[in-house]
């Protein structure tokens, strides 16, 4: 959840990193004033006075610490997957192909597992024309990681349709009606 600012609008998090780190500097200055009290009782006052100034020095230290880590954090979350496909996807949309292959390439980056982003990427291949060998290879790593997947083998066997490489072609399309049915997915774009 984004830090609010004063009137309840989101502050950005540089702003809310450099307020931890004031109220760091803050504390450990707390710190610093109270653990000092003790030594300066004894040479002003004669005496050890102030018993629990050691105690809220350490508090306040505590606090400096908690305050200069919460200041430190905020690293680049990895994005999620799921949230890269649909970015890809309305990218696609739009007509914005290769920035969509773009998104779909730095997905398989992060993810390289994730199959639905060389499916994907495939189709948008297929989509602009220029890149079918690419698309059978984006197919083929999907297979490799989904060999269940029918609808994969039916995306490879367009490909090599329209490559013209028609018995490899025939081959997908036969795989494809060998494995179970799966729910009608359609193509992504």
């Amino acid at each position: 959840m984004a830090p609010q600012g004063d009137q309840g609008r989101p502050t950005s998090l540089r702003a809310y990193r450099l307020r931890a780190r004031q109220w760091s500097k803050t504390a450990w200055a707390v710190a610093l004033l109270f653990g000092s009290l003790p030594l300066a009782g004894r040479l002003i006052l004669g005496s050890w006075e102030f018993g629990a100034a050691a105690e809220v020095a350490c508090l306040a230290l505590m606090l400096g610490a908690y305050f200069h880590l919460l200041s430190r954090r905020g690293y680049p979350a990895i994005p999620d997957p799921a949230t890269m496909l649909d970015q890809a996807s309305q990218l696609a949309s739009s007509g914005r192909i290769d920035r969509a292959i773009a998104r779909l390439t730095k997905t398989i980056r992060l993810s390289p597992k994730l199959w639905q982003a060389y499916q994907y990427r495939g189709e948008l291949y297929i989509r602009r024309g220029d890149a079918v060998a690419l698309a059978v290879q984006d197919f083929s790593e999907a297979i490799r990681l989904a060999p269940n997947e029918p609808q994969l083998y039916l995306l490879r066997g367009q490909a090599y349709g329209l490559l013209g490489d028609q018995p490899a072609s025939r081959s997908d399309y036969e795989s494809a009606s060998t494995l179970p049915a799966a729910t009608p997915k359609g193509t992504w774009f």
